[in-house]
């Protein structure tokens, strides 16, 4: 599915993280979301690959990189030590400085990660959310039934893992094809790869893991930056889904000018899931914004 790309893993602390790299140029680095692994971006990283190197990379808890068990504060799943992770695995591939681009929780992960390492980013990307913060702050009734996974996540263990870990492949199917896009939308091999990575050991704990932390101590991060008037500065596009939930209960652009500087962004034709049901609309935006 990457053809001239290579497999590598990067040993940050006692985490490692898996991914793959190819292609010539600037660097890039894309960050996948839940319940996925890095293998989304499949349908962009070989044109990319012709222009950037690319680095795809699984987020600590997903895919094939490490799965700890959380902390009593899950501060080993915050975003902060997400982000940590992605700019270590960067240096270690010779890259100090990079253009940035993350899908649903991979978002959010950018989203700290240029708040953290402002100088490690040349522009970044954020596909299909809303701050992390707004989202909360601004959850209803209507929201909340769609993105029903955010509660049910961040319930204390071992309910929610228990429940996943009954039907790794039912929870995949039922949250990947139960937004715009259904199954059709994602290759099977794609599939069996999430279904894969879903059903080892630890993975329903590590997803639950990244939740209970945008629930408990990412809000913290977030409101320590909103009261110290700290905000993302570099460039930054916002592009969604006009089909999915952020379309409806939020206006994605307003949101993002309240926490960045410079900031462009629109709707695509599709839903979520914009690297596999709209990749030459991403692809577009891509080659033009990462400049």
């Amino acid at each position: 599915m990457f053809p001239g790309f290579t497999e590598f893993d990067v040993v940050v602390g006692d985490i490692h993280i898996h991914g793959r790299k190819g292609g010539e140029g600037p660097p890039l680095l894309l960050l996948h979301g839940h319940p996925q692994t890095h293998v989304i971006w499949h349908r962009v990283a070989e044109p990319l690959a012709q222009r950037f190197t690319v680095v795809a990379t699984d987020l600590r808890g997903y895919g094939d990189a490490s799965k700890p068990p959380g902390l009593p504060d899950h501060a080993n799943y915050s975003k902060r030590a997400m982000a940590a992770d992605q700019v270590a695995v960067m240096a270690a591939l010779g890259f100090e400085r990079f253009f940035l681009c993350g899908h649903d929780r991979g978002g959010r992960v950018a989203h700290r990660l240029v708040m953290d390492h402002p100088a490690a980013v040349e522009k970044v990307m954020v596909l299909d959310i809303a701050p992390t913060l707004a989202m909360y702050e601004k959850t209803d009734r209507r929201f909340a039934t769609a993105y029903f996974h955010w509660f049910f996540l961040i319930q204390p263990p071992p309910l929610p893992e228990t429940l996943i870990e009954a039907s790794p492949g039912g929870y995949i199917e039922r949250t990947l094809g139960g937004r715009h896009a259904d199954l059709s939308a994602f290759d099977p091999a794609a599939l069996a790869e999430y279904r894969r990575a879903l059903s080892q050991p630890g993975a329903a704990h590590a997803l639950c893991e990244d939740y209970r932390a945008a629930n408990t101590i990412d809000l913290e991060h977030d409101r320590a930056d909103r009261a110290a008037g700290r905000r993302i500065e570099c460039p930054l596009r916002v592009l969604w889904g006009r089909h999915g939930i952020i379309e409806r209960c939020f206006d994605p652009l307003a949101e993002w000018r309240a926490v960045a500087a410079r900031v462009s962004g629109e709707a695509l034709d599709c839903g979520h899931y914009i690297p596999e049901e709209a990749p030459e609309a991403l692809l577009a935006h891509l080659l033009d914004f990462m400049r």
